[in-house]
């Protein structure tokens, strides 16, 4: 999985009122075990 597409809706939701909670986006995440299994959703350098 190499962006959010491929989620299901119930992980977007948990991820949007995560985001909510902490009043922080969420950038990147990760989908399992290994560093190829992270999927950047918005470029946290990016101002």
């Amino acid at each position: 999985m190499k962006d959010r597409s491929g989620l299901p809706q119930a992980a977007l939701n948990y991820i949007k009122r995560i985001e909510e909670l902490t009043g922080v986006p969420i950038d990147i995440i990760s989908t399992g075990p290994d560093r190829t299994e992270t999927m950047i959703l918005r470029d946290p350098f990016d101002a």
